[in-house]
């Protein structure tokens, strides 16, 4: 089993020198690309070996690419999301700290693919350790030619920046982190216009997350049949796939796309700590809805787990095991979505903390008859289309799919007075 975007990460995540990156194959894809292909092909390349975003939304990759249009300004920018903060996710931090020099290549192909000279890393603050490696590994591309100008002889150019974010879980949606990068409140925009259109200081910019970017340098070095074939699934490529939890094993891993969950599960995450039986997971990290025994033959791809009511999201899995209180549970997760909501929108800035303080008072002991029924109104209330963006639409998955797949456990809670787990 081939693992293109974990192969060269050591066990002890030292990161690699741009020599040592060098004599694994390293930077040759971004001088084919450079030397020999013209943006177009690279963009149509990218578009045939169906990569979909890793972010979360799994749009295609090229396509958002090509969105650019022909005629637009010369000044471009390319954003890299690195503000990793979705609950229960930290793919992305592997690649960061443990191969800088693949995200960098992926940048230099893709800045070229949308004809930018300037591109951005918004990096999440808490990661420290992602920074200073990632600027140790610019300079070292800048010192051998790599970044710049005239980059491979090409007579492109291209300078890469880090940006420490304050850390919000808004700047994962795209325009929000632009508005952050610009220095702005973290606010979503209105769409359209779309960033391909006028993103970052009002001109075409194309946002795409760090896993996205890492499979790039590898499509355009060893094509696309070969992309396709590591793929359990129509969409091509690997996917960082993790598990947290009462698993034996909690961790990260790359496997073929379309590995099934139970495999993710039984195989790699060891199963279910001794004594615990499995009772759902999130499949996605804390904002995609809950999947139950039924699911786990599933592949986890985008099309399998949208047919099944939920959502790939980031593909890094949070167990719930039958001792867990499911209540309890999406408690937590409504409050950290309560305090990260920007405010921006009324159904957010107000609903969130009312489904959290309802929460509240049923896992407390003091819920009421009828205070499933307003739940199950808030979870439509503010899905997706009610509200902004999709922070609190997001929000509401764990809380829908727990009251479809667990609902005695709460009318439970209301009729005992109290938790049963307490």
């Amino acid at each position: 089993m081939e693992r293109p975007l974990t192969q060269h990460i050591r066990p002890d995540r030292s990161p690699l020198s741009i020599s040592e990156y060098e004599k694994t194959g390293g930077y040759q894809a971004a001088r084919k690309a450079l030397k020999t292909m013209d943006p177009k092909s690279v963009t149509d390349t990218v578009i045939n070996a169906t990569l979909r975003g890793r972010g979360g939304a799994g749009f295609s990759t090229g396509r958002k690419w090509s969105f650019i249009p022909k005629d637009a300004p010369p000044q471009r920018y390319l954003v890299v999301n690195a503000d990793e903060m979705e609950p229960g996710t930290f793919k992305d931090r592997l690649l960061l700290e443990g191969n800088p020099h693949q995200l960098i290549e992926g940048m230099i192909i893709a800045a070229f693919a949308i004809q930018a000279d300037t591109a951005y890393i918004f990096l999440r603050r808490a990661y420290r350790l992602a920074a200073a490696r990632l600027e140790k590994a610019l300079a070292e591309a800048r010192a051998a030619g790599y970044l710049g100008k005239n980059i491979f002889g090409s007579g492109r150019s291209l300078e890469i920046h880090v940006h420490m974010s304050a850390g919000r879980y808004i700047c994962g949606e795209e325009t929000a982190l632009i508005n952050a990068l610009e220095g702005r409140r973290a606010n979503p925009r209105s769409k359209p216009p779309f960033p391909q259109i006028s993103g970052l200081f009002g001109k075409p910019t194309i946002v795409n997350n760090v896993e996205t970017l890492c499979n790039v340098p590898h499509i355009i070095g060893k094509g696309v049949d070969w992309f396709k074939s590591l793929a359990l699934t129509e969409d091509g490529g690997t996917k960082l796939y993790g598990a947290s939890g009462k698993v034996k094993k909690p961790g990260l891993w790359e496997l073929p796309l379309g590995t099934s969950a139970r495999e993710i599960l039984e195989e790699h995450a060891g199963g279910m700590r001794d004594g615990l039986k499995f009772k759902g997971l999130l499949p996605g990290g804390a904002s995609t809805d809950f999947l139950v025994e039924k699911h786990l033959d599933l592949p986890m791809d985008f099309n399998a787990l949208g047919a099944a009511g939920s959502r790939l999201g980031t593909g890094t899995m949070i167990v719930m095991d039958d001792r867990t209180c499911p209540v309890g549970f999406v408690h937590n997760l409504i409050r950290f979505f309560a305090q990260e909501s920007c405010g921006w929108c009324t159904p957010c800035r107000e609903g969130l903390p009312w489904v959290e303080k309802t929460l509240a008072a049923i896992e407390a002991g003091k819920g009421k008859d009828g205070d499933v029924e307003i739940l199950e109104m808030h979870a439509k209330a503010l899905g997706m289309g009610n509200t902004y963006c999709a922070l609190a639409p997001g929000a509401m998955e764990p809380l829908a799919s727990a009251l479809l797949y667990f609902r005695d456990d709460f009318t439970r809670h209301i009729k005992e007075q109290g938790c049963p787990w307490r």
